[in-house]
């Protein structure tokens, strides 16, 4: 048996943080990046699909390492019923009637949502989008919406999980 030693992610990250700056285009980073986020994306759907009958969601959780703060994790799921919008969550979802996975909504990190929000006036025209769903987060809109696609009364104060 061929069994190949592996690194751990803290010693990867330690020695990426001790290198100097990376030389490689962001935006080759960004596309091998999403590399690995659209198929984990495309696998969840293949998933629900087998899973459940009808129209179902995908959650992403984008989580910061504590102790490697240049490691970002994003955890994939897919569910039946719409999540209560939170802090690092992507949703989208899957209507299996069209075959069409619709991006729903993102909710940003606690602090980028505190800035967007205190910064509303001086956000650059190309984050605007963003900006629009922290708004809809902390109005509620997001809340109401997905109270509505669990078919819950807007005034309940519980949620399908």
């Amino acid at each position: 048996m061929n069994e190949e030693k592996r690194d751990t992610v803290g010693k990867i990250s330690l020695e990426l943080l001790n290198q100097e700056a990376p030389t490689r285009d962001p935006i080759e980073l960004e596309r091998e990046m999403h590399k690995d986020y659209d198929k984990n994306l495309f696998e969840q759907v293949q998933d629900g699909i087998k899973r459940y009958t009808g129209d179902f969601y995908i959650v992403v959780i984008t989580k910061k390492e504590r102790l490697m703060e240049n490691v970002i994790r994003h955890y994939f799921t897919n569910r039946i019923s719409c999540p209560t919008p939170d802090w690092d969550q992507t949703v989208y979802g899957y209507n299996r009637q069209g075959d069409i996975l619709s991006f729903m909504w993102v909710v940003p990190a606690r602090d980028i949502c505190r800035h967007f929000y205190d910064n509303a006036l001086m956000i650059a025209p190309e984050e605007r989008w963003l900006l629009d769903f922290v708004l809809k987060f902390y109005s509620g809109d997001l809340l109401r919406l997905a109270k509505k696609l669990n078919c819950e009364q807007d005034d309940s104060p519980l949620l399908v999980s």
